[in-house]
């Protein structure tokens, strides 16, 4: 196999350094080649923010090191090919949607100038039949990768590199969402690439090294910390990534979209998570937001539409009732009453104001229709998330990849913020000086 250096168990570890700053990646290079990292990729944000100097710096920072150019070329093979061989790339990678004529020339200039060629069969609508014609074609490895955007939906890495493995005779590299459960189970690639899980880790050093160990071997199967544990359901890893993240998290995953404006929660440190029970109901009338404690299971979240600020539809009692029940909290855009006792039994409740008066029972509205609420709608079974940020509305059908997508925001903060406790300031971090839109 041409240019693979392999690690102590067998396989390649390559660090993909997705990154826009320069300075980060290479920090974040050094302490993952502690960790037992082989190889170093100048991931393509990092191409685009600096360029070829980003590998020429690499080059020069890791000498001894392979380098991999993830140029993700579509066309001009042999010219961008030339370029980060030039520059000191030892593998340049290119994308199989690329016309054949592309691929051929990158493969020709790539072997003109003494480096490996690598084909990332990304976003291919035929993987396995793309596969045997680029191991044809000459590449000397394939990628098979699943993008983050996939991932976040739930599309399998290690199937598809099943599938893939026994189509063609040819080193095959794998990424996408790999951590340390995942790696041991990817029999089938010589080269195991790992992105967010190792430079989004607060501690590097270590994260490479829990990788490497599995990779190995040493990591007993299931404590990895990764993966989906033997009748564990799709709701029940939704929750605990939510459990896992902050509003402010997926506020930020859902790009400001979600949140309840004006809710806000009865006392601090509540954390709430549970799917959506809706009521609409109207100015006074508590009957339906009563009845819908009958209505909601264990772990609901009961959600409501008042439309009145002046008499509130709920307190003490019905919070009791709620919390008997094991139903996971209350949120209403209107208002609420007896919080002393709300917050002595400590039932999680999320409203827009407080009140001393009470409605009637009337029984107008509906349970488990679509609703307004915070100005954002809110269907049946849609996921609520709050904390002493606030609340916001996940629709269901994006649930998993909005708690994915959360939780790698939150794995990007936590990386920041050890950058932060060693001595940088944010804008330091984050270069915005830099980045600082011009004119």
């Amino acid at each position: 196999m041409r240019g693979i250096k392999k690690g102590s168990g067998g396989k390649i570890l390559q660090v993909a350094l997705d990154l826009l700053e320069l300075p980060r990646a290479i920090e974040i290079g050094r302490e993952s080649l502690e960790g037992g990292a082989d190889w170093l990729e100048a991931g393509t944000p990092l191409i685009k923010s600096e360029g070829m100097h980003a590998i020429r710096t690499l080059r020069a920072s890791f000498p001894d090191v392979k380098i991999v150019a993830d140029m993700k070329t579509m066309d001009t093979g042999a010219i961008e090919v030339e370029m980060a061989a030039k520059s000191g790339a030892s593998v340049v990678s290119i994308l199989a949607v690329a016309d054949d004529a592309t691929i051929k020339e990158a493969i020709e200039s790539a072997h003109k100038y003494g480096v490996a060629l690598m084909v990332d069969i990304i976003n291919t609508k035929e993987p396995v039949r793309r596969a045997k014609e680029l191991q044809d074609l000459g590449a000397d490895y394939l990628c098979v990768h699943v993008g983050i955007d996939q991932q976040m939906q739930g599309i399998d890495t290690l199937s598809l590199l099943e599938k893939v493995a026994a189509a063609v005779d040819i080193p095959l590299a794998v990424a996408g969402g790999m951590d340390a459960e995942s790696v041991s189970d990817a029999v089938n690639a010589d080269i195991i690439i790992v992105g967010g899980n190792i430079t989004r880790s607060a501690h590097v050093t270590e994260s490479t090294r829990k990788i490497r160990q599995s990779m190995d071997g040493g990591i007993e199967k299931g404590k990895g910390g990764g993966g989906r544990e033997e009748g564990r359901t799709r709701d029940d890893e939704i929750f605990e990534l939510f459990m896992q993240v902050s509003t402010s998290n997926i506020s930020d995953a859902m790009h400001r979209k979600g949140v309840l404006r004006g809710i806000k929660p009865l006392f601090e440190g509540i954390k709430l998570v549970g799917k959506a029970v809706t009521v609409q109901t109207f100015e006074g009338d508590w009957a339906k937001p009563v009845e819908a404690t009958d209505a909601a299971k264990e772990g609901d979240v009961i959600v409501v539409y008042a439309g009145a600020k002046d008499v509130a539809p709920w307190g003490e009692l019905a919070s009791w009732s709620c919390k008997q029940r094991g139903i996971a909290g209350f949120v209403i855009d209107g208002a609420v009453r007896d919080v002393a006792e709300i917050r002595r039994i400590k039932f999680p409740v999320f409203a827009k104001y407080i009140v001393p008066n009470a409605g009637e029972p009337k029984g107008f509205g509906e349970l488990n229709a679509e609703i307004k609420c915070g100005g954002e709608t809110v269907k049946p079974g849609d996921w609520i998330v709050g904390d002493d940020n606030g609340v916001v509305v996940v629709p269901g059908e994006r649930a998993y990849e909005m708690a994915r997508r959360a939780k790698e925001v939150w794995k990007t903060e936590e990386r920041i913020r050890a950058e932060i406790k060693r001595g940088k300031t944010l804008s330091q971090v984050l270069d915005l000086y830099k980045w600082e839109k011009r004119g």
